[in-house]
This record gives C-alpha cells, sequence and structure tokens, in this order.
C-alpha cells in the first residue's frame, strides 16, 4: 500500500524531470541552429566541411518544426518561444526569395547552362527541349561529337567547344579562347557573341568539384575565376556553368559581386539543380554584368543528374 503511493509520486518527479530537460534540449539545440544560420560565414572552413554546410543552408529551416513539436511535447512556452527565433532567423536571411518579383519585361538575350551528364545517353533529347528559343547555350561534361553536341550543332550556327564544355549561339562568335582555371587543362572557355543590342563576352566554366573535406581545389579554381573576372574589361560579361559552388557557399562572395547572380535577381525560389531528381542545391550559375537579368528559372534535362539554369537578360 505505501509502495504503491509511494511510486505515483516518483513517476510524476520522473517525468516532470525528462519534460525539463527536453525543454533544456530545445532551447540549447534552437540557439545552436539560430548561430549556425546567422554566423555561418564567421566559422572557419575546418577542412571544407563549413563550405558544404553552407550549401545545403536553406534546409537548416526544416529544423522550426521539429523544434516546435518538440517544445508541444515538453509543454514549455520557453522552448517555443526559443524555436521560434532560428525560424525568425532564416526568415530573414531567406523569405525574401520566396516574394520577390521578378523585373519581367522585354529581354535582348535568352541564355541557359546545363551540366548534360558524360554517360547520358539522353543528352541529345535533353539540349532539344531545353535549347529551343534560347541564344546561347552552355554545356558542360560533353562528349565531344555525342548526343548533345549533335543536338546543339543542329540548332546553333555558331559553336566553340573546348573539351568537355562549349558555347552554342545564334550570334557569330569571336576571340574565342581556352582558358585552365587552375585544374592544370582546360575545363573553361571565353568567347565573345555579337548581339544585335552589342557584344557580350561569354565564359563558359566547370570548376573543380567540392566536397566534404576536399574544398581547396575547387576554391583554387574559384579564384582563378574571380582573377579572369577582375581582368576583363568588357562592358557586359556573362559567366554560365558548373561551378560547383551553391548560391549559400562562402566561395560565391568572390564572384558575386562583381557579378549579379540572375536567380538571385530574376528568379522565384531558390532554383536548385542538383540532383534532378530532388533538387536541394544550386550549383550552376548564370552570372552577369552589364545587363539586366529579366526572368530566371530551371528546367529538366533528360538524363542528367543536374537540371538546367534558364536566364532572360535585359542588355543595357
Amino acid at each position: 500500500m505505501f509502495g504503491t503511493s509511494l511510486a505515483c509520486p516518483r513517476r510524476g518527479l520522473r517525468a516532470a524531470s525528462l519534460v525539463q530537460v527536453l525543454s533544456r534540449i530545445v532551447i540549447a539545440v534552437s540557439a545552436l541552429v539560430a548561430v549556425a544560420l546567422a554566423g555561418h560565414k564567421l566559422f572557419p572552413a575546418m577542412g571544407g566541411f563549413t563550405p558544404i554546410w553552407e550549401s545545403f543552408l536553406p534546409w537548416v529551416g526544416l529544423a522550426v518544426p521539429v523544434l516546435l513539436l518538440f517544445a508541444l511535447l515538453a509543454r514549455s512556452l520557453v522552448a517555443a518561444g526559443a524555436a521560434l527565433v532560428p525560424g525568425l532567423v532564416w526568415a530573414l536571411m531567406f523569405a525574401s526569395t520566396f516574394f520577390a518579383t521578378p523585373p519581367g519585361g522585354s529581354s535582348d538575350l535568352k541564355v541557359a547552362t546545363v551540366n548534360v551528364g558524360v554517360r547520358n545517353n539522353a543528352s541529345g533529347e535533353a539540349m532539344r527541349k531545353i535549347a529551343s528559343g534560347l541564344d546561347l547555350v552552355a554545356a558542360q561534361e560533353l562528349t565531344p561529337g555525342g548526343p548533345a553536341a549533335r543536338q546543339l550543332d543542329r540548332m546553333f550556327p555558331h559553336k566553340y567547344p573546348v573539351g568537355t564544355v562549349g558555347l552554342w549561339s545564334r550570334f557569330p562568335l569571336s576571340g574565342q579562347e581556352k582558358l585552365d582555371v587552375g585544374m592544370g587543362w582546360p575545363r573553361a572557355l571565353r568567347a565573345v557573341a555579337d548581339t544585335p543590342k552589342g557584344k557580350v563576352t561569354v565564359y563558359v566554366m566547370h570548376l573543380a568539384s567540392a566536397r566534404p573535406g576536399h574544398t581547396a581545389f575547387r576554391d583554387k579554381s574559384l579564384a582563378h575565376a574571380r582573377e579572369l573576372v577582375d581582368k576583363d574589361d568588357s562592358k557586359r560579361i556573362l559567366l554560365m556553368g558548373d561551378l560547383n559552388t551553391a548560391t549559400t557557399d562562402r566561395g560565391m562572395s568572390g564572384l558575386t559581386p562583381p557579378l549579379r547572380d540572375a536567380q538571385r535577381e530574376a528568379g522565384d525560389g531558390f532554383g536548385f539543380t542538383w540532383p534532378s531528381s530532388f533538387p536541394v542545391t544550386r550549383p550552376d550559375h548564370i552570372l552577369y554584368k552589364g545587363m539586366t537579368a529579366t526572368r530566371a528559372g530551371v528546367a529538366p534535362a533528360v538524363g542528367s543528374d543536374h537540371r538546367a539554369a534558364l536566364a532572360s537578360l535585359r542588355l543595357s
């Protein structure tokens, strides 16, 4: 009899203790998430792990409803308030991405970039669907003479392929140049497109890959890309390609500025492009200066593990 009466208070005390622990965990994790979001650029690269974390930064917001759920289980208003803090930080950082209105209006240049996939036998079909109605198409992971290249040859009168990257254009090209962005072999190019509204200097690049603990080679190629842009005194510059650098990766600060990001300026949403089945990040970019982005978006690329990035631009 006495044992039973004592057990109930003990169970109650244990339950209350567990609730308090859960509440404290929610508060602590909420603080960590808020700091990780707001101060991510202050953290050291840690051998390349931090930039990879930054690549998926927008998804950190999913932690907020989970934290709120645990705060509800803990029946703690303090924990719920703490869980809302990283939500507020996330909103300040990314909410404008969903509410921004693309400038719209007329455009002088419609462009796309796509990593077609080196083993993609359907890359010709992907190009046929993506490139229709465009003025410039940048491609990466090309197989010279492969289905993507053959399809683009049929659609565009002008081209400049360099190994596994290439540029196809409706307008005449001049000043073609192979570029090595610090990788030891050409995996980038430069050409000038002579459009009816004036010349546009176009770069197509496929930078080194970035993996957890291994971003040094990518960072080196990014630095080379920035040097090329800094040395170029062209009035209008368009840089397209698979930069293996997400919009939220600290490495992008080396290119934007001086260039502007078409998806950020004129897109709807984050414009994730990889992996194609369920995109969670955006390594494929259309960057520019001396022009105005009016629209930007993504499109599926049959057989590739990337989606295509597209943009419409008005020449200043």
